[in-house]
């Protein structure tokens, strides 16, 4: 068996549940929450649940991004611009990370609790504003990995 063959998959399939969960919580869920009068506990539950998935997908993700890096000797590319896609996945990869595994945990869930009993709409603003951000940095960060892995960016 090929395990590039196997990591690549693993990589690409990890990504589309993550970024494809972010996009569905930004552009559905969260709008539908903020026009339902519970709209909090929705997003908090939606959040809960898919927190683990998008945990898994990341840790899938950035182990198997990690594997092809070594397997391939592709360390050079960090230093040379017409790879920063490579430094973009890398970035989100560690924002997302410190997100899910460290802010969630430590205080985002209690902060989101809090805010949400004074200020249930303008939290729900303020997730989804923040949601577009990182979406719109995911979305940037696929092309430009897709494209740049099948050569755009080369001169």
């Amino acid at each position: 068996m090929d395990d590039m063959a196997v990591a690549r998959a693993i990589h690409v399939l990890a990504v589309v549940v993550w970024i494809g969960g972010v996009a569905m919580v930004t552009a559905v869920i969260l709008p539908i929450a903020l026009k339902s009068p519970d709209g909090s506990r929705l997003a908090a539950a939606v959040e809960a649940r898919f927190g683990r998935i998008a945990q898994a997908a990341t840790l899938l993700a950035g182990l198997s991004g990690l594997h092809m890096t070594a397997r391939l000797d592709l360390w050079g590319r960090f230093a040379d611009p017409a790879y920063w896609w490579m430094h973009a996945m890398v970035g989100l990869w560690l924002v997302f990370t410190a997100i899910l595994f460290v802010a969630e945990p430590l205080f985002l869930h209690r902060w989101f609790e809090t805010r949400t009993r004074y200020d249930p709409i303008g939290t729900l603003l303020l997730v989804r504003r923040f949601h577009w951000v990182l979406l719109t940095l995911s979305l940037i960060t696929v092309f430009g990995a897709v494209a740049g892995s099948h050569g755009l960016f080369l001169f």
